[in-house]
């Protein structure tokens, strides 16, 4: 009987030495390494709807870090609300022979606000656990589970977040009742997702990922969910803070946002009212009353953002802006249609993705209403279609910037939802253009005055100048500007806030030893306000396309006054380069005492085969060469 018992400790020891993973780090297959800062040894992510106010969410996750920059991957964030309920988190920590080190539970997390630097209160929160570990490689194992009481947003599956990450073995399932109907999109995954019922007549999806190699960083690569993996979910049939909906399409989608979250939130009192219809009365173009409408809001209002329960995708009622003068993106758009409204001009609220670095905008293919950050106003005047961003007390009626433009957004309109494009600011748009004429004494000192004009996306560049004392302009200038020993004399900016906003500024300044002296000779930079100073990196055996997210334009005049009595010593600059991506010039003309350098550079929007990087990096180091030219001045 002893012996048996014996047995049988050891077979159920063995048995649980076969269960337990190891997370020895030598174990990980060369072939995942290249490239790579972390290898996830495995993650299993569960998401069950028991019923449409009722899901729960279960991940398990190995994270092995090769070395520090993996560290913020090692890093465990959950964040929960009032209608998220976070259950458990526990986890544990192994160095590189996979010998555990350290456990960890959720008393063991940090507990901070998930509050917006942006928002003045915001019911989310979040846990955060961060491994202190010196030694690479080391492994984070992690598993944590909540439960969410809405089913409008179900959380994307990304196995790969970005690049420098490889995968053993990654899975996503997602579990639900036969009568719960999804809308769901695989990005970069190889075949379709296992789909099975069980014997309680549950209905479950799988999709797996394995011996997926990291991708390496490539500079001018295009936005990152377009060649990584990822599983998007879109129940038709939900629940969020107690209001039901369905949903097919985008139609379906803007009509339930603008009858169950708009529609009766935009009652003014009459006061109200007849003060518009009085500011308006003299003025004849619809264009233009809305441009005084929008003036009105943004003078009476500013922004602040509170995101508290429904209130994170519901607006303000519009009579509470107009009493209390402030709101978010929601309610500052809620309330400039109310008072468009009372003078009969129609508008749209309209939820767009923002972000200034690429143009991301809604799917075609599929709704859901996650895919939005942001509320911006589309005004249907006849054959001239305007937007305006109702956040901003200063930008000028009109005018989106790099933050929305060029992208899906979705109105919602009474009729129900409709896809539709913002304007796109193209190279011709986005225009930097600077005149200057400086003097060089013959000390070496340079001083005169420069006078830039700043159009399209680059309208915005000046703004953080604009309302700062003057000793801060300066300072700020002075890191703008590469001009050693940099003083100003004077500063003014103006802007100009038609329908074709531009911003100028004229500058006076004074620099010394910006020339050098010696042996009878001048030496100074021919370029002295804007160079490109460094190349993008090399890459080998590039996956992905080029890709130019915005096209620009800049021209450069300055002209110099010499001393008189000098010749260029060396071949005077001259480059002209011609890409499909791009064009460039530089030029330098001497006459008697007036030295001239033109610079123009274009870059073209769009995306350009990978073959094409190495030309760019070339296109790149001609502009360094050419902004580093050196004149040399001897005397005749």
């Amino acid at each position: 009987m002893r012996i048996f018992i014996v047995i049988t400790c050891l077979l159920l020891f063995f048995k649980a030495a076969d269960a337990q993973e190891n997370y020895d780090a030598s174990l990980i297959s060369k072939e995942l390494m290249p490239y790579a800062t972390v290898v996830i040894r495995n993650s299993e992510t569960t998401i069950e709807v028991k019923d449409l106010s009722n899901v729960n969410y279960h991940i398990t996750k190995a994270i092995t870090v090769l070395n520090k920059n993996g560290d913020d991957m090692a890093r465990l964030i959950v964040e929960y609300d009032k209608i998220t309920e976070l259950k458990s988190i526990k986890g544990a920590i192994y160095n590189s022979f996979g010998k555990q080190i350290s456990k960890f539970s959720k008393s063991d997390c940090e507990d901070y606000s998930n509050a917006h630097d942006f928002s003045l209160f915001e019911d989310a929160r979040v846990k955060v656990y961060t491994p202190s570990v010196t030694e690479y490689p080391y492994t984070i194992v992690y598993d944590y589970e909540y439960r969410s009481k809405q089913t409008l947003d179900i959380d994307k599956w990304e196995p790969v977040e970005h690049t420098g990450i490889a995968v053993e073995k990654s899975s996503f399932t997602f579990i639900c009742k036969p009568d719960f109907n999804i809308n769901y999109k695989a990005s970069n995954l190889a075949g379709k997702p296992l789909i099975s019922t069980d014997t309680h007549g549950l209905k479950t999806y799988t999709w797996q990922l394995n011996n997926q190699k990291a991708a390496k960083h490539e500079p001018f690569s295009p936005y990152h969910d377009s060649f990584l993996p990822g599983v998007q979910i879109a129940p038709q049939n939900f629940t969020y803070y107690g209001i039901n909906g369905t949903y097919n399409n985008w139609e379906d989608l803007g009509k339930w946002e603008y009858n169950n979250l708009i529609a009766s939130r935009q009652n003014l009192d009459s006061e109200t009212i007849q003060h518009i219809k009085e500011i308006t009365k003299d003025i004849a173009d619809p264009k233009q009353k809305a441009k005084k409408v929008y003036e009105y809001m943004q003078n009476k209002t500013h922004y602040i953002s509170v995101q508290v329960g429904i209130g994170g995708i519901q607006p303000f009622l519009a009579a509470d802006v107009d009493k209390q003068n402030y709101g978010d993106c929601k309610a500052l758009v809620n309330y400039t249609q109310a008072l468009l409204k009372a003078i009969d001009i129609n508008s749209y609220y309209c939820i767009v993705q923002a972000d200034n670095d690429y143009t991301i905008g809604l799917q075609n293919d599929f709704p859901s209403l996650n895919q939005g950050n942001h509320i911006i106003l589309c005004i249907p005047f006849k054959n001239d279609t305007t937007w305006a961003d109702c956040t901003s007390q200063t930008i000028p009626f009109g005018y989106l910037g790099s933050f929305t433009d060029d992208r899906n957004v979705l109105a919602c309109t009474p009729e129900g939802g409709k896809l539709m494009h913002t304007p796109k600011y193209t190279l011709k748009d986005n225009v930097k253009r600077r005149k200057a004429n400086f003097a060089i004494d013959n000390e070496g000192a340079i001083s005169g005055n420069m006078t830039t004009v700043f159009k399209g996306v680059d309208y915005e560049y000046r703004d953080e100048l604009i309302n700062e004392p003057r000793t801060e302009q300066n300072k700020m200038l002075q890191k703008i500007y590469p001009i050693n020993n940099l003083l100003i004399d004077k500063l003014d900016l103006q802007q100009d806030k038609s329908f074709n906003p531009s911003t100028t500024e004229n500058i006076t300044l004074h620099a010394r030893d910006y020339a050098s002296f010696s042996d009878g000779k001048y030496y100074f930079l021919l370029n002295p306000v804007n160079r490109i100073e460094e190349t993008p990196k090399e890459v080998r055996n590039r996956i992905n396309d080029v890709y130019i997210a915005r096209g620009y334009t800049e021209e450069d005049e300055v002209t110099y006054t010499i001393p008189s009595g000098f010749r260029p010593e060396k071949e005077p600059l001259m480059v002209s380069i011609e890409k499909p991506f791009g064009k460039f010039t530089a030029t330098m003309v001497l006459i008697g005492n007036q030295l001239t350098y033109k610079r123009k550079l274009q870059f073209i929007e769009g995306t350009y085969s990978k073959d094409t990087y190495q030309d760019l990096v070339d296109f790149y180091q001609a502009i360094v060469d050419a902004d580093e030219y050196n004149v040399v001045l001897t005397k005749n």
